[in-house]
């Protein structure tokens, strides 16, 4: 007689379009000590590669869309996530074996509903060329003043309640590039803090072909506008944490030193 799991179920989503690396992404999940997952694989409109995906068809499911862009993958993935959690894992980037058992053990025992990790970076042929980015410490509010001009958030580090989704909404399809730091923005802005375990629990890809690279000039127009769509609304936050004085303070010390 089967027993149901005790464990909360975790559904991990791939979004896939033209990717060799693929199957190293599925592996990496197959290879978690993590037992009680789905893993989802959403392929947005591939022409190539989509062949490596057969020998895993009783082992996933299947999502095939017409091409819209990793947002639009994200969220009919996660829409269709069964597990209290979501996991969303890149197909060029690998989880390390204990990446899912280590969040959702803290996840629970905290009642945190997002959380993130370090990452080893590997290059296109799986080398590692970097050990050990750990995001900015929230203790101390690096973590929130990175926000001002940077993205410390690796979405392949993130495992989120799907409840979590449900409140903040779906990840913007007319971003391409930042629908990832805008998600942030949009989470934080609810007042849902992140929830950082300082390990490296996956390897993140660097390469020729990935989009950072190939779309260069067009990421960094999206990335000025996204921090320019929230930049008052961050300041506001920022100064009611106590991250950023008012400008009557600044003032007085721009005073105080003057008299020196």
């Amino acid at each position: 007689m089967a027993f149901a799991s005790s464990k909360p179920f975790v559904s991990i989503v791939i979004p896939f379009y033209n990717d060799p690396y693929v199957t190293e992404a599925i592996e990496s999940v197959l290879a978690q000590t993590y037992r009680d997952y789905e893993i989802i694989v959403v392929d947005d409109g591939s022409n190539a590669h989509q062949d490596l995906l057969g020998r895993y068809e009783d082992r996933i499911h299947y999502i095939g869309q017409s091409n819209g862009g990793t947002a639009s993958a994200l969220n009919s993935g996660f829409r269709l996530a069964s597990g209290k959690y979501v996991a969303w894992l890149s197909s060029d980037d690998r989880f390390y074996p204990d990446k899912i058992k280590r969040q959702v053990e803290a996840m629970e025992r905290t009642g945190s509903l997002i959380s993130h990790t370090g990452f080893d970076v590997i290059d296109g042929r799986g080398k590692m060329t970097a050990f050990d980015i750990i995001p900015p410490d929230i203790a101390s509010g690096d973590f929130y003043r990175a926000f001002q001009q940077s993205n410390p958030v690796n979405g392949s580090t993130v495992v989120m309640t799907k409840e979590l989704f449900r409140l903040i909404g779906p990840f913007s399809e007319t971003m391409r590039y930042t629908h990832d730091l805008d998600y942030w923005f949009r989470v934080l802005l609810s007042g849902t803090p992140f929830l950082l375990l300082p390990e490296p629990l996956c390897a993140y890809r660097r390469h020729e072909e990935m989009g950072t690279v190939k779309h260069k000039e067009a990421i960094e127009l999206e990335v000025k506008g996204t921090f320019a769509k929230y930049e008052a609304r961050w300041k506001l936050y920022l100064r009611q944490l106590g991250l950023v004085p008012r400008a009557r303070e600044i003032v007085k010390k721009q005073g105080s030193v003057k008299r020196r």
